[in-house]
């Protein structure tokens, strides 16, 4: 176990599983970016794996019911128009999506994304559960959504694991998943990622409002 926790803890300084330390939201600022999605409700598994290794990164979970988040334990995404309580993203409109995914896939990294229609029962408990989770601790991001996801009817068969590509490789057999990647070719350098998709997030929220 002492091995498994230096190889998360070595992976997340390169990766963004980090722990959190994000400025944290008030109701008001969550309930003013809200956002439902109008297509059925979903899980989306992302894995942030190493593109030279093929070592998991990063584990986050895209819910989508009565309002669509992204549960990102110990992760790194921050952008001013996206508040956080917790480990919980909020507002998870497409283009913030497309911000979060872009935002981790790089020269280094991959993103794996699996996604499965579930019932808006199902959604409704992973995202209660969510929100419950409270900070998730360094290099515990694999394992805090493997144990959410095990509590939600029809996931019981996923394992407890610290390591994101099991997780993967689990969430992957459940029946109906379909698998994409998303990669980009942009500088190594996670914070630029970040920085770059938030000032395209502000430019976009600003012409909204205008």
């Amino acid at each position: 176990m002492i091995r498994i926790l230096i190889a998360c803890l070595l992976a997340a300084t390169v990766a963004g599983c980090t722990g959190s330390q994000r400025p944290q939201a008030d109701p008001s600022q969550v309930l003013s970016r809200s956002y439902s999605d109008p297509g059925p409700s979903t899980l989306t598994l992302y894995t942030m794996i190493n593109t030279r290794t093929g070592s998991g990164a990063h584990t986050s979970l895209m819910i989508s019911g009565s309002e669509r988040v992204i549960f990102d334990p110990a992760g790194s995404f921050r952008a001013d128009v996206v508040p956080i309580k917790d480990d919980v993203l909020y507002g998870i409109t497409p283009a913030v999506e497309r911000a979060y995914r872009s935002s981790h896939a790089r020269e280094t990294h991959y993103a794996k994304i699996q996604t499965v229609q579930v019932t808006p029962q199902q959604a409704e408990i992973a995202l209660q559960l969510a929100k419950q989770s409270g900070p998730v601790s360094s290099a515990y991001c694999a394992n805090s959504t493997s144990r959410l996801l095990q509590q939600v009817p029809g996931f019981e068969q996923i394992g407890t694991t610290f390591f994101p590509v099991k997780l993967s490789e689990e969430f992957g057999q459940i029946p109906g998943v379909v698998t994409s990647e998303y990669r980009e070719n942009d500088d190594a350098d996670l914070q630029k990622g970040l920085a770059a998709n938030n000032a395209r997030l502000n430019q976009l929220d600003a012409t909204s409002t205008n």
